[in-house]
């Protein structure tokens, strides 16, 4: 079974933690790294914004992806947030055995 990081950013640490939280709760992640304080300049509804945001990486396998996308989506704040899938192509197999042991099957 293939695994996947899920990439994601939030728009404050608090949101970040309890997006983590609960995917890791509901074992659509078996672990989600937070990263605060990143920088972002993009462009949204025709201007250029400069943003502080939160990266958050999360570990899952690939069938649990949809669902793990649709359960950020319920929970984040941002009309479209970044959720990107990036599959694993290789690792320490006792790491990736880990995810697939603490996700659900």
């Amino acid at each position: 079974m293939a695994i996947n990081f899920i990439y994601m950013t939030a728009g404050s640490k608090a949101e970040a933690q309890k997006i983590g939280k609960a995917l890791v709760e509901s074992r659509l992640a078996a672990c989600v790294n937070i990263l605060d304080n990143m920088q972002s300049i993009y462009r949204w509804e025709e201007k250029i914004q400069e943003d502080s945001e939160v990266v958050l990486i999360a570990k899952t396998t690939e069938p649990l992806v949809s669902l793990l996308i649709d359960k950020v989506k319920s929970l984040h704040s941002y009309d479209c947030p970044c959720i990107v899938s990036l599959p694993v192509l290789d690792g320490y197999p006792p790491f990736l055995d880990w995810i697939h042991s603490e996700v659900k099957r």
